[in-house]
């Protein structure tokens, strides 16, 4: 017998959110490929950038969320409606 599983609504990024903790563009970009698993080598050079610049928008981003580390910076983003 088949059962019937509604579909989740597509995401629907917290524009307002994003705006209220001052997260930018970038750092949001930086935070969807952490999200992925990519390491701050792997950013750098997908994001034509230094490995530094990497680390310094993921420290900011840290601080706008309250984050200590990576894995609770995409919780709490998930929890926020900033990534799916």
């Amino acid at each position: 017998k088949e059962v019937a599983v509604p579909a989740a609504a597509p995401f629907s990024l917290n524009e307002q959110r994003l705006k209220d903790l001052g997260i930018t563009k970038r750092e949001l970009e930086i935070l969807e490929l952490i999200a992925q698993g990519m390491s701050n080598r792997e950013i750098a050079e997908k994001l034509f950038v230094s490995e530094n610049t990497v680390k310094t928008h993921s420290s900011r981003l840290f601080d706008k969320l309250s984050a200590k580390r990576r894995t609770q910076a995409v919780q709490i983003a998930k929890e926020m409606g900033l990534l799916p």
